[in-house]
């Protein structure tokens, strides 16, 4: 099972946070292995999406569920068959002197061994990676945080 963590405080609104995160279509442009995105259904505060992730030659496919509150949370997960378990959460906490505290947790479990063992090698790089390409993703739309 791969589990990350991750909290940083920035100069943006949680507004402006959360709809960058919200902004599936855009994944490919800025998060790394991020192949294909679309989203398949919208229904009040429910987005329906499907992936297309990879690395090299390898390339998996998979859905997820979102459930949205904006401006304060996003809570992912996923029923795919290729995942044991899969929930990813974002949360955006406004700060008393401007800007936004930010918490991402993943945690998933492959059902193939073989390739939870390859992912669980460099899972945490990967993961601080993508948090890096949303922080980045920010300067460009947003400007430099102050």
């Amino acid at each position: 099972m791969s589990t990350f963590r991750h909290r940083t405080d920035l100069k943006y609104t949680p507004a402006q946070l959360f709809d960058l995160v919200v902004d599936v279509e855009r994944y490919p442009e800025f998060i790394p292995w991020m192949i294909s995105t679309r989203i398949r259904q919208r229904k009040d505060q429910t987005i329906w999406t499907e992936f297309t992730v990879g690395l090299g030659p390898l390339r998996k496919h998979f859905t997820t569920m979102a459930i949205l509150d904006r401006p304060r949370q996003i809570e992912i997960s996923s029923h795919d068959h290729m995942f044991e378990r899969f929930e990813q959460k974002w949360t955006f906490s406004s700060l008393t002197d401007g800007g936004t505290h930010v918490e991402y947790y993943v945690d998933f479990k492959l059902r193939s061994f073989l390739l939870q063992a390859l992912l669980d090698r460099a899972f945490a790089d990967r993961a601080a990676s993508i948090v890096s390409a949303y922080t980045r993703r920010a300067r460009r739309l947003y400007g430099a945080a102050n």
